[in-house]
């Protein structure tokens, strides 16, 4: 399974939605995720790929890690993987 795919699982879950419910345009918001739904999309994320994801739930506009849409996301966790490899 791919990292798109992954990702798109795990945010589907948090929005209780299928997954060809989100596309990569989708934001957090449009998907209906509030701010607990994204930190624990975070975790989960987390976890599936065994990285730490620079991301500060009190001021996530500070954060280098980009949640602007799912694209964003999906390619935030490419970067990180590829650099702890």
């Amino acid at each position: 399974m791919s990292t798109q795919d992954k990702v798109i699982a795990i945010i589907a879950e948090q929005a209780v939605l299928e997954p060809s419910d989100v596309t990569l345009d989708s934001t957090l918001e449009d998907l209906g995720i509030d701010s607990l739904g994204l930190v624990e999309s975070i975790f989960a994320i987390e976890e599936e790929f065994d990285i730490s994801i620079p991301f500060n739930a009190n001021e996530p506009e500070q954060s280098d890690f980009d949640i602007s849409n799912v694209a964003a996301i999906i390619s935030g966790i490419d970067k990180l993987v590829s650099e702890k490899a």
